[in-house]
């Protein structure tokens, strides 16, 4: 019969042990005793502190892909402000400068995004001991994450896109 089967605590099963290894040989060394479920416990914390730091560094790298997303996009839209002024003078609205900025932005974020998902693909041959409930190539992962990255990357071209449709064209042309 089993000690869970008695209701014993662990701190009870542990001395029973230890008592059984000293009625056999009073000589023998007793360092460590884990139950199971300590055992597993213990793997499982190491696991969920690597998962939770993965997450921790993935978060932060989509934020570093943002601002720089962003800085790309600002920095485009700064030196082109003058072409832009042009563009409204000759007649083009706010919502075709804000589409063509954010045409411009885009192509660069799905290129990365391919890039980083074909580099993904290959990583999760390293990572698959620390992946839970998942297989290596789960779709669900390769469909949702280059959606959140899309998101992020038009997130991060909105504020520039919107900063150059409300470019007046007698402002940029009394810029330069």
């Amino acid at each position: 019969m089993f000690a869970e089967d008695r209701n014993f605590g662990e701190g009870q099963v542990i001395d029973s042990v230890r008592n059984a290894v000293r009625s056999i040989d009073k000589d023998q060394p007793i360092s460590t005793i884990s139950t199971y479920n300590q055992i597993i416990s213990d793997m499982q914390a190491q696991r969920g502190f690597s998962v939770t730091l993965m997450g921790i560094f993935a978060s932060l790298a989509m934020f570093i892909a943002a601002i720089g997303i962003y800085g790309v996009m600002n920095y485009s839209v700064s030196q082109r402000v003058y072409e832009m002024g042009i563009r409204m003078a000759l007649g083009a609205e706010r919502r075709d400068i804000f589409k063509l900025v954010v045409s411009n932005g885009l192509p660069l974020a799905v290129i990365g995004i391919v890039i980083g998902m074909g580099g993904a693909y290959f990583a999760t041959r390293y990572l698959e001991s620390m992946l839970f409930h998942i297989t290596r190539t789960d779709p669900m992962i390769f469909i949702s994450m280059p959606l959140i990255m899309l998101t992020v990357a038009l997130a991060a071209c909105y504020f520039p896109a919107r900063r150059a449709a409300n470019v007046g064209p007698m402002i940029s042309l009394r810029e330069y």
